[in-house]
């Protein structure tokens, strides 16, 4: 009876130890992959505004919460706050890289951080600049485009 203690007590400190790793590893993935400035997401615009009043709006350090390595800031602590409690439900999709990019050419490509969309729940952020805007053309072929961004983003978020 103490050998089985034992093992089960050895076997739970194996499982605790392999989360761990794990999720360091999942860590070190994102900010591998993810579009950071010194690990700061958005340019620092605040990701639930978005989605709450379907604004670009500029974040605080003040109202800042690192989730998984990635410090994103907020415009209120009431923002903050509901992001605590989803965070994957206000992450943007492709970690934060350019949708249209993703879906036409399969890469990482910067993004204007107040150039965005919120469809299906979810928050797809655009290249804007020099003349090229990528949301509309996002917009022309959505249905396809996304097929591929999600694919790509899965080949790439290894």
């Amino acid at each position: 009876m103490k050998k089985s203690l034992i093992y089960l007590s050895y076997l739970i400190a194996g499982i605790g130890l392999l989360q761990e790793a794990t999720a360091q590893t999942d860590e070190a993935k994102r900010l591998k992959h993810y579009n950071l400035e010194n690990s700061l997401a958005i340019d620092g615009y605040d990701p639930v505004g978005y989605f709450t009043q379907n604004k670009a709006l500029k974040g605080s350090k003040t109202n800042s919460y690192t989730y998984q390595g990635v410090t994103y800031h907020f415009a209120s602590p009431a923002n903050l706050e509901a992001f605590k409690k989803a965070p994957a439900r206000y992450e943007p999709e492709y970690g934060g890289w350019c949708a249209y990019a993703m879906g036409a050419i399969g890469e990482k490509v910067e993004i204007d951080p107040e150039t965005f969309k919120v469809a299906d729940g979810k928050l797809y952020l655009f290249y804007n600049k020099l003349f090229t805007n990528t949301l509309p053309k996002w917009n022309k072929d959505e249905p396809q485009l996304k097929k591929k961004a999600d694919s790509s983003w899965q080949a790439l978020y290894k």
